[in-house]
């Protein structure tokens, strides 16, 4: 799996040397080409209003000299490469939520086209474009965007881009309705048709969390239905009354997240998700002083690093050829539970000196000092939220393999909790 940032309220693409350069000393190996950001969806939906390069402005606007994305972003790629980011994904100019608009297919086509044109000759493999929402039903929906897409696969074809369809919404007096690809079986089957009539696969799907958690929809079934098509996912939070992008569990009340991350990682995991992670934080980032954005980067390469540590935690435990506990509480019981038949440690240990030489979940509980007698490619996972203090003490008596089991998110969870431990 690869974290990609986006760099929506980062990055300016016409002067983007500082936002290149907070990306790379954060350690983001990845980043989207978000073309929206030349092109908004305000710009779009004016753009016949608009002079074709008013005066004073550098660039015409990219909804009327599609090609101009090229010589905008010519310095952003530049830099990427300049500091070793990949661009492995884009996004495209896309049309407001509520946009009532339905003149605007050609248009956004033929914009579209020059942006996975883009794509192929920069090496990008994938690109997010937003299905046409008008507010129609689902049948009426699929023939406008059958269409529409049809039109992009030979473009995408030709220069080895995916297409990826994303769900989404649309707004209506003020409230939010489910769109196009809300539904994941109806996705699904978009999908299957699209590569059929296509002739090969150049289309796959993007999951966007921030939208599934605005339309209170299951991330669970969501990505149960879409299982292997999906290949990226877009992960912000948001405060579930209207569209934002904020960093993953900032958008908390009464200690409590917002957005449903423990139905996120599950359906994550069960699919076996191995595709690109994108981190969109526009609405934090923006609101962060420019001073402080470099702790704020670094702070949301942690947040997407765990999150992708969640997702892959079964390919952790792959990697070892045998494991060891540090722990003989709730958390040993949980990895014992979900993770015991397949990946059976060889013990566990304590701190706690009565518990030395009992069983527990049927693991011995032995003395710390046992780690050091472990084979040498053995992982040993600390089953306690005190996790840095003893780390360190692992460390200082020289055990090496030293990781880190979580609980919280597991694929089913003990409710009646041991207390005191």
């Amino acid at each position: 799996m690869k974290i990609v940032c986006s760099p929506a309220g980062i990055l300016n693409p016409y002067c983007p040397g500082q936002g290149i350069m907070d990306l790379a000393n954060a350690g983001f190996a990845h980043m989207s080409l978000d073309l929206d950001l030349c092109c908004p969806a305000s710009e779009l939906e004016d753009w016949d209003r608009e002079e074709p390069l008013p005066e004073g402005r550098r660039f015409a606007p990219v909804s009327h000299r599609p090609e101009e994305m090229r010589r905008i972003f010519q310095k952003t790629v530049s830099l990427c490469h300049e500091k070793q980011i990949q661009i492995p994904i884009a996004k495209a100019p896309h049309l407001p939520r509520k946009t009532k608009r339905e003149d605007m297919t050609e248009r956004l086509l033929e914009i579209t086209k020059e942006a996975v044109e883009y794509c192929g000759t920069i090496g990008c493999g994938s690109i997010i474009v937003r299905p046409l929402e008008f507010g129609r039903g689902q049948t009426e929906g699929w023939g406008i965007n059958r269409s529409f897409f049809l039109g992009l696969s030979e473009t995408a074809c030709r220069n080895q881009v995916m297409i990826l369809l994303e769900n989404g919404f649309y707004s209506k007096n003020g409230g939010v309705i489910r769109g196009a690809c809300s539904d994941g079986e109806t996705a699904a089957q978009w999908i299957d048709s699209l590569n059929r009539e296509a002739g090969e696969e150049c289309f796959g799907f993007c999951l966007d969390v921030g939208t599934l958690s605005l339309c209170g929809q299951d991330m669970g079934e969501m990505a149960a239905a879409l299982g292997k098509r999906i290949k990226a996912v877009t992960v912000r939070d948001g405060d579930g009354g209207q569209e934002s992008s904020m960093l993953p569990f900032t958008a908390a009340c009464g200690g409590k997240s917002r957005t449903d991350w423990l139905g996120f990682i599950r359906g994550m995991r069960q699919q076996g998700f191995d595709g690109l992670l994108i981190l969109n934080m526009f609405d934090t980032a923006a609101s962060f002083s420019p001073i402080l954005r470099p702790g704020l980067m670094s702070f949301a390469k942690s947040v997407a690093e765990y999150l992708k540590w969640q997702i892959e935690i079964e390919n952790l435990l792959k990697k070892y050829d045998s494991i060891a506990l540090f722990g003989a509480g709730n958390m040993c019981r949980n990895y014992m539970k979900c993770y015991g038949k397949d990946y059976m440690p060889l013990f566990t240990c304590d701190n706690n000196e009565k518990m030395w030489g009992s069983f527990f979940c049927g693991l011995e509980v032995k003395p710390p000092e046992a780690l050091k007698t472990v084979p040498e490619n053995c992982g040993v996972f600390i089953c306690n939220i005190y996790y840095r203090e003893i780390e360190k003490q692992l460390r200082d008596m020289g055990v090496k393999n030293i990781e880190f089991f979580n609980d919280e998110y597991m694929p089913s969870f003990y409710f009646d909790r041991l207390k005191g431990v």
